[in-house]
C-alpha cells in the first residue's frame, strides 16, 4: 500500500502535508514533520482551523484514522510559535511615533521574568515614566491626535538622549512614554537629565501648559503583575 500511495495519490494531499504523509508511510519522525508543516502553514498565512483540517485529511487519506493528540500538539505548537513570532515582528514599533510598541515592551518584560535569576533581574530594572499633561489636546479631531503623537515622539527622542544604551523606550497609550532601564547608581542622574530636557522643550516657543510628569516605577514580582501594570499605565 505504501508504494502505491507514494507514487499515485500523494499529489492529492493538502498543501504542505506531502512530507507528513511520507513520514507517516515510512515510519520516520512524524512529530518533526508535523512541526515543519505547522511552521510552513503559519508563514503561508493559513488559519489554525485550515491547518488542523489539512492534518486530519492527510491522516484519513493515508491511514484511515484521525491523528493522535501528540501529532496535533506538535502541529499546533509549531503553528502558534511561528504566528506569534510574526505578530511580534509586526508590533515591535509604533508606526506613528517610531517608539517601541506596548506589545514589544511587554515581551521585553516577560524575558526578564523568564530568566533563571529573575528576582535579581527584576530588582535590577525599573520603568521610567513620562506622562504628557492631560487635557493638552482634548479634541478628537485627527489633527489633534497627530499633534499628541508628535509630542510623544519628541519625548521619546529626548529619552533616547538620556538613556543612550540598549534601553527599550515605548509608547503607552496616548499620553505616556515608558523606558525599561537598569536600576543602577546612574538611574537617578539619567532621570534628572531627562527632566531638564523635557522642561526646556516645554518652555520653548509655542509651549503651553505644565511640563510632562516624570517618575520611576518599580516592577511587580510576577510577569502577570507586570502585564496588569502596563495596562493600567496605558489607560491612566
Amino acid at each position: 500500500m505504501g508504494e502505491s500511495w507514494v507514487s499515485g495519490s500523494r499529489s492529492g494531499l493538502p498543501h504542505r502535508f506531502q512530507p507528513v504523509g511520507e513520514a507517516l508511510i515510512s515510519g520516520s519522525d512524524i512529530l518533526a514533520a508535523c512541526a515543519v508543516a505547522g511552521q510552513d502553514l503559519a508563514r503561508d498565512g493559513a488559519s489554525v482551523g485550515e491547518t488542523l483540517e489539512g492534518l486530519r485529511a492527510t491522516w484519513q487519506a493515508v491511514s484511515g484514522t484521525d491523528p493522535s493528540f501528540e501529532v496535533v500538539d506538535a502541529l499546533v505548537n509549531a503553528w502558534s510559535e511561528t504566528t506569534l513570532g510574526y505578530l511580534h515582528q509586526l508590533s515591535c514599533d509604533d508606526p506613528l511615533t517610531g517608539l517601541s510598541s506596548q506589545a514589544h515592551l511587554r515581551s521585553r518584560l516577560s524575558e526578564l521574568y523568564r530568566l533563571e535569576e529573575s528576582a535579581g533581574a527584576i530588582a535590577g530594572h525599573a520603568l521610567v515614566l513620562c506622562a504628557m499633561p492631560f487635557g493638552d489636546d482634548p479634541s478628537e479631531e485627527p489633527g489633534d491626535h497627530f499633534t499628541r503623537a508628535m509630542r510623544l515622539a519628541r519625548a521619546g527622542e529626548l529619552a533616547r538622549t538620556a538613556f543612550a544604551r540598549d534601553e527599550t523606550i515605548a509608547r503607552l497609550g496616548t499620553h505616556r512614554v515608558a523606558v525599561l532601564a537598569r536600576r543602577d547608581d546612574r538611574l537617578g542622574r539619567r532621570v534628572r537629565v531627562l527632566r531638564t530636557l523635557l522642561e526646556s522643550l516645554e518652555s520653548g516657543p509655542g509651549a503651553e501648559g505644565p511640563p510632562p510628569r516624570l517618575w520611576i516605577e518599580g516592577l511587580p514580582n510576577s510577569d502577570r503583575g507586570a502585564g496588569m501594570l502596563l495596562d493600567e499605565l496605558a489607560r491612566g
